[in-house]
């Protein structure tokens, strides 16, 4: 990609871009500047796993988003080790020759392969545990469109809540991010509209059911329910409480935005 190409400028602040990928800041911030850690009296830094496309080292590019939404699949799961994370990772740049393996789309296919492969050998981990980081990294891909050119376009954000070690929950496309519409924010899949503008209207004393009418959006439940995909219904979504309240009741404290989420069971926040 050239240098001028919207997806590799400063978009994004640190703990804006945590917000947005559902992970504590200072997780992030290791894998953009490295851990400090002693060494016989000294302080050393660990090496990075996320490389700045922002010549100052501040700001996140929509390209460093996706690379980190990437690694945060391989954070979910317990006792992982990133200094093993980080050479598995160079294995298969070296063995497909990636420059950068995270966003590389044959990553999602026989890279997968060789990282989960190479990284269970280091860490001894069976091939029950190797089938299910597998799947666990490849649902984030499938989070990722891509260009002709295999290069990371738009960005789906999980926004539901899942135990670590499980697979994401079915999560519908309803917010996206692409950085050639409202500067990489999160707005409504199919639209133009921030999520953002959405919030400002409803606290400003919009009804769900009007902002619905001004934006074209269905709130109605699926036209086919089944006992395997229950009905969904868009609403609002916290993001900052950790209690929510689904159907028609909305959270009343923090960002929202529109999300379709099933009936039943809590919401998640973007």
């Amino acid at each position: 990609m050239p240098m001028h190409d919207p997806r590799l400028q400063p978009a994004y602040a640190l703990a804006e871009a945590a917000h947005y990928l559902r992970m504590p800041p200072a997780t992030l911030r290791s894998w953009i500047y490295g851990r400090p850690y002693p060494v016989s009296g000294l302080t050393k830094r660990s090496q990075v796993l996320i490389h700045l496309d922002d010549p100052k080292r501040k700001y996140l590019s929509f390209i460093n988003l996706v690379e980190a939404h990437v690694l945060a699949a391989m954070r979910r799961r317990h006792g992982v080790k990133l200094p093993k994370v980080r050479s598995a990772l160079d294995y298969v740049r070296k063995q497909f020759k990636m420059d950068r393996p995270l966003i590389d789309q044959t990553f999602q296919t026989d890279g997968l392969d060789l990282f989960v492969e190479r990284y269970g050998d280091m860490i001894n981990v069976s091939r029950e545990g190797q089938r299910a980081m597998k799947e666990l990294i490849a649902a984030y891909l499938q989070r990722i469109d891509r260009d002709t050119g295999g290069f990371p376009i738009k960005l789906y954000p999980f926004t539901r809540d899942t135990d670590a070690d499980s697979l994401p929950k079915e999560d519908p496309r309803v917010v996206v991010m692409n950085p050639s519409v409202s500067f990489g924010r999160p707005v409504i899949a199919g639209t133009r509209v921030p999520a953002a503008a959405i919030y400002e209207r409803y606290r400003a004393g919009d009804s769900v059911a009007g902002l619905a009418d001004d934006f074209r959006l269905d709130i109605s439940p699926s036209k086919k329910p089944s006992a395997a995909k229950p009905p969904e219904t868009v609403f609002f979504v916290d993001r900052s409480l950790q209690t929510r309240r689904s159907g028609a009741r909305l959270a009343r404290r923090g960002k929202r935005a529109l999300l379709g989420c099933p009936d039943k069971g809590p919401a998640a926040p973007l």
